[in-house]
């Protein structure tokens, strides 16, 4: 036997990129998810994949519904299978785990949290997770590529990461957002992430104005998550124990959801978890209304012309 190998440490996996695209899309009216912004047609997913292939992604998981199947694989999927593995998951309303049934009243699944738990038939290997519909900008997945070929740490807890953004990078001009404001340890770790539901700019500035009408000033320079996140495939052991106590918790709220930041936040409170901020300067934008749709082609058509990106994304 050739002593070549002696000592050899094999090349980590690589990551995953695990894609949300199971929403509907109510503030926007219809799948925003497809709909065309680039030159060549491209949706804002088409970037995504790219940029995650450059960084080294080796795979992609589509986190969708049953009854958008046909059109995604129609209109997207078939052409990212001629760049990099494919796989499929499916989040619906009746995916719960054992001993669990859909409530009375519910109409659609149960969040974030509910839909990366969907995908862990799926997933194999250290794991990004974004939105189908956010522009996160080629840092964001050089920085989550590079954590997630690190070694992770031999001994309890485990170390996630997140793409940490500037709020005032983040927002639309046409409504209000919902973003996870962060607060950082000296470390730079995660200390704590709050769901802010109805953040808007007013004539007072920026805020949030929280479920019972009290308003928060915010300054724009906040940390923010974007639903841009790196685990390990350990993590779905720590997410289906608390999914089995939020529908324990929620029997009786036909409209919660399962929110993924308020999963890690928890897993963070116990002790199970430590999350590393990566920050960024880029500027994300998306489609959450309509009339961002103007906004998101004049900013890609800006990248291209600067050479970021090809005119035709994928030759």
């Amino acid at each position: 036997m050739s002593n070549s190998l002696v000592g050899h440490t094999p090349a980590p996996a690589a990551p995953t990129l695990v894609v949300l695209a199971a929403g509907i899309g109510s503030r926007y009216g219809g799948l925003k998810q497809m709909e065309p912004v680039g030159p060549g047609g491209e949706a804002v997913l088409d970037y995504s994949v790219f940029d995650a292939r450059r960084a080294g992604f080796g795979s992609v998981v589509f986190v969708i519904r049953r009854d958008i199947e046909a059109v995604f694989r129609e209109v997207l999927g078939r052409r990212f299978e001629r760049q990099m593995d494919v796989r499929y998951a499916y989040q619906e309303m009746d995916a719960l785990p054992a001993g669990y049934a859909v409530p009375a009243g519910r109409q659609k699944p149960w969040g974030t949290g509910h839909a990366v738990l969907s995908a862990a038939a799926q997933v194999r290997e250290p794991f990004a997770v974004i939105n189908a519909d956010d522009f996160y900008g080629a840092e964001s997945y050089h920085a989550l590529a590079d954590f997630l070929r690190t070694p992770p740490p031999k001994a309890p807890p485990e170390h996630y990461a997140m793409v940490g953004f500037q709020l005032a990078r983040t927002l639309s001009e046409h409504g209000s957002v919902a973003r996870g404001a962060c607060t950082t340890d000296a470390g730079g770790f995660l200390a704590s992430i709050e769901e802010l539901t109805h953040i808007e700019r007013g004539a007072g500035g920026l805020h949030n104005l929280a479920p019972d009408g009290r308003s928060r000033a915010l300054s724009g320079d906040e940390t923010v998550s974007m639903n841009c996140w790196g685990f390990l495939p350990s993590f779905f052991s720590h997410l289906e124990p608390l999914f089995r106590k939020f529908l324990d918790a929620n029997a009786g709220h036909p409209k919660a959801e399962f929110y993924l930041p308020a999963a890690v936040n928890e897993l963070i409170r116990t002790g199970e978890a430590r999350v590393k901020v990566l920050p960024t300067t880029a500027s994300w934008f998306g489609v959450t209304y309509r009339e961002d749709r103007a906004v998101v082609v004049e900013s890609i058509r800006a990248l291209v012309n600067a050479g970021v990106y090809p005119e035709k994304l994928w030759g």
